[in-house]
Protein backbone atom coordinates (compact mmCIF):
# COMPACT_ATOMS: atom_id res chain seq x y z
CA UNK A 1 0.00 0.00 0.00
CA UNK A 2 2.79 2.38 -0.92
CA UNK A 3 2.10 5.97 -2.06
CA UNK A 4 2.34 6.77 -5.77
CA UNK A 5 3.50 9.64 -7.94
CA UNK A 6 0.44 10.53 -10.03
CA UNK A 7 1.52 13.72 -11.80
CA UNK A 8 4.51 15.93 -12.49
CA UNK A 9 5.82 19.06 -14.18
CA UNK A 10 9.44 19.85 -15.03
CA UNK A 11 10.81 23.26 -16.04
CA UNK A 12 13.83 23.64 -18.29
CA UNK A 13 17.06 23.96 -16.32
CA UNK A 14 19.58 26.70 -16.98
CA UNK A 15 19.80 30.46 -16.72
CA UNK A 16 16.11 31.37 -16.63
CA UNK A 17 16.09 35.17 -16.46
CA UNK A 18 12.33 35.24 -17.10
CA UNK A 19 11.63 33.55 -13.75
CA UNK A 20 12.21 34.54 -10.15
CA UNK A 21 11.85 31.90 -7.43
CA UNK A 22 8.10 32.51 -7.15
CA UNK A 23 7.63 32.13 -10.89
CA UNK A 24 9.56 28.86 -10.93
CA UNK A 25 7.51 27.46 -8.06
CA UNK A 26 4.10 28.49 -9.34
CA UNK A 27 4.64 27.35 -12.92
CA UNK A 28 5.49 23.75 -12.02
CA UNK A 29 2.86 23.59 -9.27
CA UNK A 30 0.13 24.46 -11.76
CA UNK A 31 1.58 22.03 -14.26
CA UNK A 32 1.77 19.10 -11.87
CA UNK A 33 -1.75 19.63 -10.54
CA UNK A 34 -3.08 19.73 -14.10
CA UNK A 35 -1.03 16.68 -15.08
CA UNK A 36 -2.48 14.69 -12.17
CA UNK A 37 -6.00 15.64 -13.25
CA UNK A 38 -6.97 17.04 -9.85
CA UNK A 39 -8.15 20.39 -8.51
CA UNK A 40 -6.02 22.48 -6.17
CA UNK A 41 -8.65 22.00 -3.51
CA UNK A 42 -7.96 18.24 -3.56
CA UNK A 43 -4.45 18.82 -2.21
CA UNK A 44 -4.02 18.20 1.52
CA UNK A 45 -0.50 19.52 2.07
CA UNK A 46 2.59 20.85 0.31
CA UNK A 47 6.33 20.59 0.73
CA UNK A 48 9.04 22.72 -0.90
CA UNK A 49 12.63 21.54 -1.32
CA UNK A 50 14.85 24.64 -1.43
CA UNK A 51 18.40 25.37 -0.23
CA UNK A 52 18.67 29.14 -0.83
CA UNK A 53 21.40 30.09 1.65
CA UNK A 54 21.75 33.47 -0.05
CA UNK A 55 20.90 32.86 -3.71
CA UNK A 56 17.71 34.93 -3.35
CA UNK A 57 16.23 37.11 -0.57
CA UNK A 58 13.18 34.84 -0.12
CA UNK A 59 13.90 33.09 3.19
CA UNK A 60 10.29 32.23 4.08
CA UNK A 61 9.13 30.76 0.78
CA UNK A 62 6.94 27.74 1.56
CA UNK A 63 3.72 29.70 1.01
CA UNK A 64 4.86 30.79 -2.44
CA UNK A 65 3.34 27.49 -3.59
CA UNK A 66 -0.08 28.94 -2.72
CA UNK A 67 0.45 31.65 -5.34
CA UNK A 68 -0.17 28.98 -7.98
CA UNK A 69 -3.88 28.61 -7.17
CA UNK A 70 -6.24 30.14 -4.62
CA UNK A 71 -7.59 26.65 -3.97
CA UNK A 72 -4.38 25.93 -2.04
CA UNK A 73 -5.15 28.60 0.57
CA UNK A 74 -5.13 27.36 4.17
CA UNK A 75 -3.37 24.12 3.25
CA UNK A 76 -0.21 23.41 5.28
CA UNK A 77 3.08 24.12 3.48
CA UNK A 78 6.62 23.53 4.72
CA UNK A 79 10.05 24.31 3.30
CA UNK A 80 12.55 21.46 3.64
CA UNK A 81 16.34 21.79 3.43
CA UNK A 82 18.98 19.07 3.38
CA UNK A 83 21.64 20.57 1.12
CA UNK A 84 21.61 19.14 -2.42
CA UNK A 85 19.15 16.47 -1.26
CA UNK A 86 16.50 19.03 -0.26
CA UNK A 87 14.16 17.83 -3.03
CA UNK A 88 14.25 14.21 -1.88
CA UNK A 89 13.89 15.31 1.73
CA UNK A 90 10.69 17.14 0.74
CA UNK A 91 9.39 14.04 -1.07
CA UNK A 92 10.14 11.82 1.92
CA UNK A 93 8.38 14.26 4.27
CA UNK A 94 5.29 14.06 2.06
CA UNK A 95 5.51 10.26 1.98
CA UNK A 96 5.73 10.20 5.79
CA UNK A 97 2.56 12.29 6.04
CA UNK A 98 0.67 10.11 3.56
CA UNK A 99 1.79 6.88 5.21
CA UNK A 100 0.73 8.30 8.60
CA UNK A 101 -2.66 9.09 7.02
CA UNK A 102 -2.25 12.78 7.75
CA UNK A 103 -2.61 13.51 4.02
CA UNK A 104 -4.17 11.81 1.04
CA UNK A 105 -2.77 13.97 -1.78
CA UNK A 106 0.44 16.01 -1.50
CA UNK A 107 2.25 18.41 -3.80
CA UNK A 108 6.03 18.45 -3.59
CA UNK A 109 7.99 21.21 -5.32
CA UNK A 110 11.75 21.46 -5.68
CA UNK A 111 13.04 24.83 -6.82
CA UNK A 112 16.21 26.92 -6.87
CA UNK A 113 17.15 30.26 -8.38
CA UNK A 114 20.95 30.30 -8.48
CA UNK A 115 21.91 32.67 -11.30
CA UNK A 116 20.76 35.94 -9.71
CA UNK A 117 24.09 36.19 -7.86
CA UNK A 118 27.70 36.05 -9.04
CA UNK A 119 29.64 32.85 -9.56
CA UNK A 120 31.78 33.67 -6.53
CA UNK A 121 28.64 34.10 -4.43
CA UNK A 122 27.35 30.71 -5.59
CA UNK A 123 30.65 29.11 -4.57
CA UNK A 124 30.45 30.79 -1.16
CA UNK A 125 26.85 29.67 -0.55
CA UNK A 126 27.60 26.09 -1.51
CA UNK A 127 30.76 25.96 0.61
CA UNK A 128 28.57 26.49 3.68
CA UNK A 129 27.03 23.07 3.02
CA UNK A 130 30.34 21.52 4.10
CA UNK A 131 31.73 21.29 7.65
CA UNK A 132 32.37 24.95 8.36
CA UNK A 133 34.78 24.28 11.24
CA UNK A 134 37.15 22.44 8.93
CA UNK A 135 36.52 22.38 5.19
CA UNK A 136 34.83 25.76 4.66
CA UNK A 137 37.04 27.60 7.15
CA UNK A 138 40.10 26.28 5.30
CA UNK A 139 38.78 27.68 2.03
CA UNK A 140 37.76 24.36 0.51
CA UNK A 141 35.02 24.58 -2.10
CA UNK A 142 32.89 21.66 -3.26
CA UNK A 143 35.04 21.09 -6.34
CA UNK A 144 37.97 20.88 -3.93
CA UNK A 145 36.15 18.43 -1.67
CA UNK A 146 35.21 16.12 -4.52
CA UNK A 147 38.71 16.50 -5.96
CA UNK A 148 39.92 15.12 -2.62
CA UNK A 149 37.65 12.11 -3.15
CA UNK A 150 38.94 11.66 -6.70
CA UNK A 151 42.56 11.88 -5.62
CA UNK A 152 41.97 9.34 -2.83
CA UNK A 153 40.39 7.00 -5.38
CA UNK A 154 43.27 7.52 -7.84
CA UNK A 155 45.85 6.90 -5.11
CA UNK A 156 44.14 3.61 -4.25
CA UNK A 157 43.15 2.32 -7.70
CA UNK A 158 45.26 4.22 -10.23
CA UNK A 159 44.66 7.31 -12.36
CA UNK A 160 41.07 7.24 -13.61
CA UNK A 161 40.98 10.64 -15.30
CA UNK A 162 39.95 8.96 -18.55
CA UNK A 163 37.15 7.14 -16.74
CA UNK A 164 35.79 10.44 -15.48
CA UNK A 165 35.98 11.85 -19.00
CA UNK A 166 34.00 8.87 -20.30
CA UNK A 167 31.30 9.59 -17.72
CA UNK A 168 31.17 13.26 -18.73
CA UNK A 169 31.02 12.38 -22.43
CA UNK A 170 28.26 9.81 -21.81
CA UNK A 171 26.13 12.26 -19.87
CA UNK A 172 26.57 15.07 -22.36
CA UNK A 173 25.56 12.73 -25.18
CA UNK A 174 22.49 11.65 -23.17
CA UNK A 175 21.60 15.27 -22.44
CA UNK A 176 21.18 15.90 -26.16
CA UNK A 177 17.91 13.93 -25.90
CA UNK A 178 16.63 15.75 -22.81
CA UNK A 179 14.32 18.71 -23.54
CA UNK A 180 14.87 20.06 -20.02
CA UNK A 181 18.68 19.95 -20.12
CA UNK A 182 20.76 23.07 -19.62
CA UNK A 183 23.60 21.95 -21.89
CA UNK A 184 22.54 20.11 -25.02
CA UNK A 185 25.97 19.59 -26.51
CA UNK A 186 27.77 16.33 -27.23
CA UNK A 187 31.28 17.27 -26.13
CA UNK A 188 32.92 13.93 -26.89
CA UNK A 189 35.50 11.97 -24.94
CA UNK A 190 38.53 13.74 -26.42
CA UNK A 191 37.41 17.18 -25.29
CA UNK A 192 36.39 15.95 -21.82
CA UNK A 193 39.72 14.13 -21.37
CA UNK A 194 41.90 17.09 -22.34
CA UNK A 195 42.79 20.10 -20.21
CA UNK A 196 42.41 23.17 -22.38
CA UNK A 197 41.39 26.81 -22.30
CA UNK A 198 37.76 25.73 -22.66
CA UNK A 199 38.16 22.81 -20.27
CA UNK A 200 40.48 24.07 -17.54
CA UNK A 201 41.49 22.23 -14.40
CA UNK A 202 39.09 23.41 -11.67
CA UNK A 203 40.50 21.44 -8.74
CA UNK A 204 42.99 18.73 -9.69
CA UNK A 205 42.23 16.13 -10.88
CA UNK A 206 38.76 17.51 -11.74
CA UNK A 207 38.37 19.51 -14.94
CA UNK A 208 35.49 21.79 -15.86
CA UNK A 209 33.77 18.91 -17.68
CA UNK A 210 33.87 16.92 -14.42
CA UNK A 211 31.71 19.51 -12.63
CA UNK A 212 27.95 20.06 -12.76
CA UNK A 213 26.35 23.33 -13.76
CA UNK A 214 24.95 26.35 -11.93
CA UNK A 215 21.25 26.36 -12.74
CA UNK A 216 17.78 27.76 -12.19
CA UNK A 217 14.90 25.33 -12.32
CA UNK A 218 11.90 23.75 -10.65
CA UNK A 219 10.07 20.43 -10.65
CA UNK A 220 6.83 19.41 -8.96
CA UNK A 221 5.22 16.04 -8.34
CA UNK A 222 1.80 15.09 -7.01
CA UNK A 223 1.85 12.12 -4.64
CA UNK A 224 -1.28 10.22 -3.59
CA UNK A 225 -2.02 7.33 -1.27
CA UNK A 226 -2.46 3.93 -2.90
CA UNK A 227 -6.26 3.97 -2.78
CA UNK A 228 -6.53 7.42 -4.34
CA UNK A 229 -3.94 6.53 -6.98
CA UNK A 230 -6.16 3.73 -8.29
CA UNK A 231 -8.52 6.33 -9.74
CA UNK A 232 -5.73 8.36 -11.38
CA UNK A 233 -4.71 8.20 -15.03
CA UNK A 234 -1.21 7.03 -14.11
CA UNK A 235 0.54 5.90 -10.96
CA UNK A 236 4.18 5.15 -10.14
CA UNK A 237 4.58 3.41 -6.80
CA UNK A 238 7.34 4.18 -4.34
CA UNK A 239 8.35 0.55 -3.86
CA UNK A 240 11.04 1.34 -1.30
CA UNK A 241 13.07 4.21 0.05
CA UNK A 242 16.07 4.70 2.30
CA UNK A 243 17.65 7.78 3.84
CA UNK A 244 20.90 7.78 5.80
CA UNK A 245 23.18 10.54 7.05
CA UNK A 246 26.90 10.21 7.63
CA UNK A 247 29.31 12.36 9.63
CA UNK A 248 29.59 15.90 8.27
CA UNK A 249 33.39 16.31 8.63
CA UNK A 250 35.36 14.75 5.78
CA UNK A 251 38.10 13.98 8.32
CA UNK A 252 35.84 11.37 9.93
CA UNK A 253 35.22 9.46 6.69
CA UNK A 254 37.11 7.53 4.03
CA UNK A 255 36.78 9.92 1.06
CA UNK A 256 36.90 7.12 -1.53
CA UNK A 257 34.49 4.70 0.19
CA UNK A 258 31.12 6.47 -0.28
CA UNK A 259 29.85 4.63 2.80
CA UNK A 260 26.63 6.66 3.25
CA UNK A 261 25.43 6.04 -0.32
CA UNK A 262 26.43 2.37 0.03
CA UNK A 263 24.24 2.01 3.14
CA UNK A 264 21.30 3.76 1.47
CA UNK A 265 21.50 1.60 -1.65
CA UNK A 266 21.72 -1.59 0.40
CA UNK A 267 18.69 -0.64 2.50
CA UNK A 268 16.54 0.50 -0.43
CA UNK A 269 17.27 -2.57 -2.57
CA UNK A 270 16.68 -4.89 0.37
CA UNK A 271 13.33 -3.26 1.16
CA UNK A 272 12.37 -3.46 -2.53
CA UNK A 273 13.29 -7.18 -2.54
CA UNK A 274 15.35 -6.77 -5.71
CA UNK A 275 18.94 -6.70 -6.82
CA UNK A 276 20.68 -3.79 -8.47
CA UNK A 277 20.68 -5.58 -11.85
CA UNK A 278 16.89 -5.95 -11.66
CA UNK A 279 16.68 -2.20 -12.27
CA UNK A 280 15.84 -0.94 -15.75
CA UNK A 281 17.61 2.38 -15.17
CA UNK A 282 18.85 4.75 -12.48
CA UNK A 283 18.97 8.53 -12.25
CA UNK A 284 21.81 9.37 -9.88
CA UNK A 285 23.48 12.41 -8.35
CA UNK A 286 26.53 13.14 -10.51
CA UNK A 287 27.34 16.56 -9.08
CA UNK A 288 30.88 15.65 -10.14
CA UNK A 289 31.92 12.76 -12.38
CA UNK A 290 33.77 11.12 -9.49
CA UNK A 291 30.42 10.92 -7.66
CA UNK A 292 28.95 8.86 -10.50
CA UNK A 293 31.95 6.53 -10.56
CA UNK A 294 31.79 6.03 -6.79
CA UNK A 295 28.03 5.45 -7.03
CA UNK A 296 28.53 2.58 -9.50
CA UNK A 297 30.46 0.83 -6.76
CA UNK A 298 28.25 1.95 -3.87
CA UNK A 299 25.13 0.57 -5.55
CA UNK A 300 26.81 -2.78 -6.07
CA UNK A 301 27.25 -2.70 -9.84
CA UNK A 302 31.01 -3.11 -9.49
CA UNK A 303 33.57 -3.99 -6.84
CA UNK A 304 35.63 -1.11 -5.38
CA UNK A 305 38.07 0.16 -7.97
CA UNK A 306 36.30 -1.63 -10.83
CA UNK A 307 33.64 0.92 -11.83
CA UNK A 308 35.46 1.80 -15.06
CA UNK A 309 34.58 -1.62 -16.48
CA UNK A 310 30.89 -0.64 -16.61
CA UNK A 311 31.75 2.07 -19.13
CA UNK A 312 34.09 -0.16 -21.11
CA UNK A 313 31.41 -2.88 -21.44
CA UNK A 314 28.63 -0.37 -22.17
CA UNK A 315 26.56 -1.50 -19.17
CA UNK A 316 25.73 2.04 -18.03
CA UNK A 317 25.28 3.58 -21.48
CA UNK A 318 21.86 4.69 -22.72
CA UNK A 319 21.38 1.41 -24.60
CA UNK A 320 23.19 -0.74 -22.03
CA UNK A 321 21.94 -3.32 -19.56
CA UNK A 322 21.48 -0.66 -16.84
CA UNK A 323 21.47 2.89 -18.21
CA UNK A 324 22.73 5.39 -15.65
CA UNK A 325 21.52 8.97 -16.11
CA UNK A 326 19.74 8.58 -19.45
CA UNK A 327 18.64 12.21 -18.85
CA UNK A 328 22.25 13.42 -18.97
CA UNK A 329 22.41 13.70 -15.20
CA UNK A 330 23.30 16.82 -13.28
CA UNK A 331 26.37 17.09 -15.52
CA UNK A 332 24.31 17.95 -18.61
CA UNK A 333 20.80 18.58 -17.28
CA UNK A 334 21.92 21.06 -14.63
CA UNK A 335 21.78 21.16 -10.84
CA UNK A 336 19.35 23.70 -9.35
CA UNK A 337 19.96 22.51 -5.79
CA UNK A 338 16.45 22.23 -4.34
CA UNK A 339 14.97 20.94 -7.60
CA UNK A 340 17.41 18.10 -8.20
CA UNK A 341 15.88 15.47 -5.92
CA UNK A 342 12.38 16.05 -7.25
CA UNK A 343 13.74 15.96 -10.81
CA UNK A 344 15.37 12.57 -10.25
CA UNK A 345 12.04 11.12 -9.08
CA UNK A 346 10.03 12.78 -11.85
CA UNK A 347 12.41 11.52 -14.53
CA UNK A 348 12.13 7.98 -13.21
CA UNK A 349 8.34 8.29 -13.22
CA UNK A 350 8.41 9.52 -16.82
CA UNK A 351 10.53 6.53 -17.83
CA UNK A 352 8.22 4.04 -16.12
CA UNK A 353 5.16 5.57 -17.79
CA UNK A 354 6.81 5.54 -21.24
CA UNK A 355 6.60 9.32 -21.21
CA UNK A 356 10.32 10.15 -21.47
CA UNK A 357 10.32 10.96 -25.18
CA UNK A 358 13.76 10.73 -26.77
CA UNK A 359 15.25 9.79 -23.38
CA UNK A 360 13.05 6.69 -23.12
CA UNK A 361 14.67 3.46 -21.97
CA UNK A 362 12.98 0.50 -23.64
CA UNK A 363 10.78 -1.72 -21.47
CA UNK A 364 11.46 0.25 -18.29
CA UNK A 365 9.85 -1.56 -15.37
CA UNK A 366 11.89 -0.66 -12.28
CA UNK A 367 13.89 2.51 -11.67
CA UNK A 368 15.98 3.98 -8.89
CA UNK A 369 16.73 7.57 -7.91
CA UNK A 370 19.81 8.47 -5.85
CA UNK A 371 20.09 11.99 -4.41
CA UNK A 372 22.97 13.16 -2.26
CA UNK A 373 23.38 16.13 0.08
CA UNK A 374 26.87 17.51 0.62
CA UNK A 375 29.93 15.29 0.26
CA UNK A 376 27.99 12.00 0.54
CA UNK A 377 26.59 13.15 3.89
CA UNK A 378 22.82 12.83 3.23
CA UNK A 379 21.94 9.93 0.94
CA UNK A 380 18.48 9.10 -0.41
CA UNK A 381 17.72 6.08 -2.59
CA UNK A 382 14.22 5.39 -3.93
CA UNK A 383 13.07 2.39 -5.96
CA UNK A 384 10.02 3.08 -8.15
CA UNK A 385 7.71 0.90 -10.25
CA UNK A 386 4.72 1.59 -12.45
CA UNK A 387 1.27 0.61 -11.22
CA UNK A 388 -0.80 1.96 -14.12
Amino acid sequence: MHPCIVGWAHSPFGRLDQFDLEGLITSVTRGAIADAGIMAGDVDAMWLGNLNGGFVPDIFCSSLILQADDGLRFKPAVRVENACASGSAAIYAALDAIEAKRARIAVVVGAEKMTAVSGNAVTEVLSRASYVREEASQGQTFPGIFAQMAQAYFDRYGDHSATLAKIAAKNHANGMRNPYAQMKKDLGFGFCNTVSEKNPMIAAPLRKTDCSLVSDGAVAVVIADAETARAMNKAVRIRSRAHVNDFLPMSRRDPAAFEGPRWAWKKALSEAACGVRDLSLAEIHDCFTIAELLTYEAMGLAEPGQGARLLDTGTVMANGALPINPSGGLKSKGHPIGATGVSLHALCAMQLCDAAGDMQVRNAELAAAFNMGGSAVASYVTVLERVK
